[in-house]
């Protein structure tokens, strides 16, 4: 195992060069955000994630939450930096400072989120899926509700989970069974929820369930779902703890990786029923509950962003130790991070990475002008944009964070498939990431049909124009970045074939899908890098022989060479004259 290093100057960098954050720290909301602060807070962060949080990641692994007489027991290591995390006040840095947050942009948040998600993805669910119940609460939530629960969530001394999915109902919740009675003032709640996201545990007071249920007169199908908020402690009056609710997890799964995190089967009302309370209107619990699931899978995509830096940190220190083969040049047996492959390997590693941390910085920057910027138009067009981008920043972003660490356990060679060097478990931790908070094939259904076709590919189109505004922007460049802005046009006329193919054959749409959303997640990605690379350069121009400038341009390079090529092989798929989900049967699946 290695130490975990903050990439700080890389924040820096996408904070000034990506973000323009001088100017985005001076909409309404972010007074008390300014550069200075930021400067400030981002070595503390980093210092307590590097020496707090990323120790307890190996040792977490091997020590899984487990149920043990009726309670869930999480790895002990796990006790002392989620109190520090929250004394610290780590967990409430996005938060509403009528609440007691801290009310800083969420660009500056998803930056501390990234420090969490590599120094121990498992625990760093924790205060995801709390801020995933803080969204919601924000958006639907009673005056009351928010009272009650908000500031608590938004510390950390209370967490909170999603409760979904169903033995019955996993992607389609239309078969969601879970019931909700009206008793007086609140519901009597009663069914089974599994695959529950740290549905209990003993490091927060309180654990603050979002329940998807049926009303008794609710319609069928996704019109009758509503959503309820169920404490596992009952509220009193003055704020303190009540009595224990009637909810409880009967089971733990034993997981492929995120071993630190307990998945849970969740029990309601096995003894009368769970309190719960509505939020938002009835039979809109799908609704309700979207908000926060597009808010988790911003989050989902950065983990696999996470867990690639986590990866790449690693392999990185092992090339350059481990002493292998012969390098013309150098006497002697050589460090493998001489040999080509590994070259090839580690710069995949990075440029996928850092494209996606682009993607994704990119993203949530625009969700803060979304709800921050003084222009109501320039609100509406980035509430689009994210509508768009958050697909490709969960879907692209966690099929290469898989790619990205199985390449970390190849870099060890023999070694990385041994479970002590820790190689492995960033592949394993990996491996749930494009499946939870809608698989990948949702995210590209998503991507190619409501966020294209449905509005004719308006915002799509957008998104195209601003590419090809950076091409124009690079039209006098020299050398390196010249052959990037070149690379870049072809890129834009790939992404506009494609578009324009889903336009006009729209029933080929799920065929098409996966590779659609992939081409554009590798496009926006490299765009990213190569406005990256110009400002890069221009430090450079001016004087600046800092390494970190020309390992920029070295890595959108590397990847404009050697995977935004892939671009070509997404493209052809997609305008296929194939349409292999009507010509395929199932029966062509048996064994015959």
């Amino acid at each position: 195992m290695t130490a975990y290093k903050v990439p700080q100057k890389e924040f820096s960098f996408l904070f000034q060069e990506l973000v323009n954050y001088g100017e985005h720290c001076q909409m309404p909301g972010f007074e008390e955000a300014g550069v200075d602060m930021v400067e400030a807070i981002m070595p503390e962060a980093a210092k307590f994630f590097e020496e707090v949080v990323a120790p307890t990641n190996w040792e977490a692994d091997t020590q899984p939450a487990h149920l043990k007489d009726g309670t869930v027991v999480t790895a002990p290591m796990l006790t002392g930096p989620y109190k520090q995390m929250v004394e610290a006040g780590w967990c409430g840095l996005s938060g509403n400072p009528k609440y007691d947050g801290a009310g800083f942009p969420g660009v500056i948040d998803v930056a501390v989120q990234e420090m969490m998600q590599s120094a121990n993805l498992g625990f760093s669910l924790l205060p995801m899926l709390t801020r995933g119940v803080i969204h919601a609460l924000n958006l639907y939530g009673s005056d009351e509700q928010k009272d009650v629960y908000l500031a608590n969530l938004i510390s950390g001394v209370w967490s909170g989970t999603m409760n979904l999915t169903e033995p019955q109902a996993g992607t389609d919740l239309s078969a969601v069974k879970t019931k909700a009675i009206p008793q007086g003032d609140h519901y009597l709640v009663s069914g089974q929820k599994i695959y529950i996201t740290w549905g209990d545990h003993d490091l927060a007071e309180n654990v603050i369930h979002l329940v998807l249920a049926r009303l008794p007169d609710a319609p069928a199908g996704n019109r009758g779902i509503s959503l309820f908020l169920v404490p596992k402690f009952l509220i009193n009056a003055d704020g303190s703890l009540g009595e224990r609710n009637d909810v409880k997890a009967v089971g733990v799964e034993h997981k492929l990786g995120i071993h630190s995190s307990p998945t849970c089967t969740m029990a309601f009302g096995e003894n009368g029923g769970a309190v719960g309370y509505l939020v938002g209107p009835e039979n809109q619990g799908i609704m309700c509950m979207f908000s926060m699931m597009n808010n988790a899978r911003l989050s989902v995509g950065h983990q696999g962003i996470g867990v690639g830096e986590r990866a790449y940190q690693q392999a990185v220190a092992y090339a350059s130790d481990r002493v292998q083969g012969k390098i013309q040049g150098i006497e002697g047996d050589a460090p493998i991070i001489n040999h080509p492959d590994v070259k090839r390997m580690l710069m995949q590693m990075r440029a996928m990475t850092e494209g996606g941390r682009a993607m994704s910085f990119y993203t949530i920057a625009a969700e803060d002008r979304s709800h921050h910027h003084p222009d109501a138009d320039q609100r509406v067009a980035d509430a689009a944009l994210v509508e768009v981008l958050t697909p490709l920043v969960k879907g692209w972003c966690t099929e290469v964070s898989m790619e990205t660490t199985s390449l970390g356990v190849q870099v060890h060679g023999g070694m990385g498939f041994i479970e002590e060097t820790g190689a492995a478990q960033h592949m394993r931790d990996a491996r749930i990431l494009p499946i939870y908070e809608g698989t990948n094939g949702i995210q590209a259904l998503d991507f190619t049909g409501r966020k294209c076709l449905r509005d004719g590919g308006e915002v799509v189109s957008r998104l195209i124009a601003e590419m090809q505004q950076t091409v124009t922007d690079l039209s006098s460049a020299t050398g390196t970045v010249k052959g990037l802005a070149m690379a870049l046009s072809t890129t834009v006329d790939q992404c506009q074939q494609a578009l324009d193919y889903v336009l006009a054959n729209s029933e080929k749409g799920p065929s098409v899908a996966y590779n659609y959303m992939m081409l554009f997640g590798n496009s926006v990605s490299f765009w990213l890098l190569v406005k990256l690379a110009a400002a890069a350069q221009k430090h450079i121009d001016q004087g600046s022989n800092d390494l970190f400038y020309s390992q920029k341009i070295k890595t959108a390079s590397f990847f404009s060479s050697q995977v935004l090529t892939r671009n070509l092989a997404y493209l052809a798929s997609v305008i296929t004259e194939s349409n292999y989900a009507q010509e395929v049967l199932a029966t062509d699946f048996q064994t015959l």
